[in-house]
């Protein structure tokens, strides 16, 4: 059926030629051309320009992005390319389904008769922004029509955007939340805290990593490390790094043999031959009073004795970086720990925030000097990590840009004395086969 010519309103030359036009694409079966006029003039002022398509080959011809809205005639007949879309249903749906498959980003008006009102509401609960009868079809509503249309369609898309970066968010929580380490500790007498603060806005998980395990002679092993870079793919690698470093511990390897094992894995995964890590590891004998130490291009851990201030453990024998020589080698220190203690393992994004207006970076002895001063009010384990992390982000004047994670691993021998470990039973002797009756 023939669609009528709108009857352009009687609004001023002025308003007709000001603002922004859009771009109507007609899809209907009008050998004649009923849409001949080139432009339409709109309630609002702006101008809206026609083109017409007489079938669905022709209108995805002249289907381009500067299009900002479908008019399409239910009444047209379905060719071969709807059929397959709409298999079992009407040509007017079927046309329909077509036209949204292949413009997805497009508003799309529906056009039927005014004893169709069915149809019409189909084909809005299908895709169709709105509908509109042929009879009642003049200048004003259809320029209100495509602009309500044109922006009910920006609204659905970006709420449907809106819909898929939420899912999304949510999803990569989870999976960032499954990969963070939960600590294997069972059967010691150390307290363990730890706090991450991934410098990646919305992320839960940075180029930091650190572990902690227990392995069955009752040695604690325990890593901290940086992937340099703050991007996912660094976050992905430091995941790497510290499963890797966990079945190597439970394996039985140790010092330079473990180290130089996770440098082969670095080199394989990394995506570019300038990725390196940095990397700290200790292990904590059974009887929790002293460890070895290696230093692969990271900072020294800090250590609070009992009834002494807070200092750097030795860090003159430390190697280089993972990733940076081919055949580097990491020596073991061996350290004493004491009988009660606090060891605290960190990331540089602790020591590299600024302090003041200026220049200035916390670094080592700042933190030093700042632990001090919170172990002396009385601060320990999960309050003493959680006041480390505020103040330097206090003295940086804001969010620090850096990766931060750090560990914290607590002893105290009173305690552990009074721990009572029980000893296995010995095994019951078997019992004497009684004699046949």
């Amino acid at each position: 059926m023939p669609v009528p010519v709108p009857q352009p309103c009687s609004a001023p030359a002025a308003e007709n030629s000001s603002g922004a036009g859009l771009t109507l694409l007609v899809i209907e079966d009008d050998p004649a051309g009923t849409f001949t006029a080139p432009e339409l003039s709109a309630a609002a002022g702006a101008r809206v320009r026609i083109r017409a398509a007489r079938n669905l080959t022709e209108a995805g011809r002249l289907l381009t992005d500067d299009v900002d809205c479908i008019l399409l005639d239910l009444a047209l007949p379905a060719g071969a390319e709807a059929r397959g879309d709409g298999e079992g249903e009407e040509d007017g749906l079927a046309t329909l389904k077509h036209v949204l498959r292949i413009a997805p980003r497009h508003a799309v008006l529906a056009l039927t008769a005014e004893d169709d009102a069915e149809l019409a509401a189909e084909a809005v609960r299908v895709g169709a922004q709105d509908y509109l009868f042929r009879g009642e079809l003049d200048s004003r509503l259809l320029s209100r029509a495509i602009r309500y249309a044109v922006e009910r369609k920006r609204a659905d898309v970006a709420q449907h955007q809106l819909t898929e970066s939420r899912l999304r968010a949510q999803e990569n929580a989870r999976l960032e939340r499954g990969l963070l380490p939960t600590p294997l500790l069972d059967g010691s007498d150390l307290r363990f805290a730890a706090r991450y603060r991934p410098g990646r806005s919305r992320a839960l998980l940075g180029g930091d990593f650190y572990d902690t395990v227990r392995t069955p002679d009752g040695t604690v092993h325990a890593m901290i490390g940086d992937v340099c870079g703050h991007g996912p793919d660094e976050a992905a690698l430091g995941v790497e790094l510290r499963i890797a470093w966990r079945a190597l511990t439970l394996a039985g390897l140790c010092g330079d043999e473990l180290l130089s094992t996770l440098q082969e894995v670095l080199e394989h995964e990394r995506q570019s031959e300038e990725i390196f890590a940095t990397l700290c590891t200790v292990d904590i004998a059974p009887d929790g009073r002293r460890a070895g130490l290696c230093l692969a291009g990271h900072p020294a851990p800090l250590i609070a004795r009992h009834g002494r201030a807070a200092q750097l453990l030795p860090y003159e024998d430390g190697g280089p970086a993972l990733g940076l020589l081919p055949r580097a080698r990491w020596p073991r220190r061996q350290v004493e720990l004491g009988g009660s203690w606090s060891l605290m393992m960190y990331t540089d994004g602790l020591i590299e925030g600024r302090v003041g207006d200026g220049t200035r970076r916390l670094g080592q002895d700042g933190m030093v000097a700042m632990v001090n001063r919170q172990l002396a009010e009385g601060l320990t384990g999960e309050e003493l990590l959680e006041a480390a992390v505020a103040q330097v982000r206090e003295l940086n004047g804001g969010e620090l840009t850096d990766d931060v994670a750090v560990l914290l691993l607590d002893r105290d021998e009173d305690a552990a004395r009074s721990v009572h470990i029980p000893r296995p039973r010995p095994a019951s002797p078997a019992r004497a086969q009684r004699p046949p009756l």
